[in-house]
């Protein structure tokens, strides 16, 4: 089995996808726009949209973390129904995450020493997406 976020855009996802792979540092991910699709009668996309992510995928630290544009009509809440967990075993490779997904967002915990891990912290980056990074003492 195995776990995976995905996460949706109210049209900027390409440009998401974008930052996420430079701030991890990951490959350039497969793309599939919706003029990809298959056309469908039922379910014209309008040709403004077309141009919209309709799938990818980052790899990110061994795990896929999933991404698309919603359609119009589909509406976008953005809240903290979501966040994204990063755990890793570098003091140094934890501050650069964090200073990296706080450009343009908002902090909401300092990274500090917290009775459940020795480095923690947590932000909202500039695309609402709840971020914890935090040192993976493999205890959890």
């Amino acid at each position: 089995m195995s776990v995976h976020a995905y996460i949706n855009f109210n049209g900027n996802c390409l440009e998401a996808v974008e930052f996420y792979r430079q701030v991890f540092g990951t490959e350039d991910p497969e793309i599939m726009f919706y003029e990809d699709a298959p056309p469908d009668p039922e379910f014209p996309i309008p040709d403004e949209h077309k141009h919209l992510v309709m799938h990818t995928g980052l790899d990110i630290s061994g795990t896929t973390v999933m991404f698309s544009d919603l359609l119009p009509g589909e509406p976008l809440v953005q809240g903290n129904n979501i966040s994204i967990v990063v755990m890793l075993k570098n003091p140094n490779e934890i501050k650069t995450l964090f200073d990296r997904l706080k450009e343009g967002g908002t902090v909401d915990i300092e990274l500090q020493e917290t009775f459940f891990s020795k480095y923690y912290g947590s932000l909202t980056d500039k695309f609402g997406i709840i971020w914890q990074i935090m040192y993976d003492d493999s205890a959890i």
